[in-house]
């Protein structure tokens, strides 16, 4: 009869123990198919500004942005940006005369001007001649 008690004693025992694993191991099931909620900081505070850097090529009335790697220039009566020129090479525009421009918004805004101070055959000045490479009212190098 000892041996019958602790037979059910045991048999009791497994059962409880069993229950509670079985307990434990469904309350976690409910946790695993969800994604874990965690929130995000964003800082709005920070801010990059980097100012364009043209490079004007009288020859094509077209400007590089050295920033931006782009080339603008009038496509009829729009301005356009695009990776590479229109109409020339990037070795034959690169081999032109240049002059690097000292504003640093839209060149829309200025070409009028540009365009006037460096005809479509503007050479710079060469530095055989003793002229000096002043800046103008631009703040242009009348040099590469």
């Amino acid at each position: 009869m000892k041996n019958q008690k602790n037979f059910l004693l045991t048999n009791s025992l497994r059962l409880v123990f069993g229950a509670a694993v079985l307990g434990a191991l469904t309350g976690c099931v409910a946790y695993v198919d969800k994604p874990a909620q965690g929130s995000v900081y964003e800082d709005n505070s920070a801010t990059f500004l980097v100012q364009d850097d043209y490079v004007y090529y009288p020859n094509y009335e077209c400007y590089y942005s050295v920033n931006r790697h782009q080339f603008a220039y009038r496509e009829g009566n729009v301005w356009v940006a695009r990776p590479a020129p229109r109409g020339v090479t990037v070795d034959v525009l690169l081999a032109s005369p240049s002059v690097k421009m000292n504003f640093h918004d839209a060149p829309a805004q200025h070409h009028a001007a540009v365009a006037k101070q460096y005809p479509k055959n503007w050479k710079p000045a060469s530095a055989k001649s003793g002229q000096n490479r002043n800046e103008d009212k631009h703040g242009e190098n009348s040099g590469r």
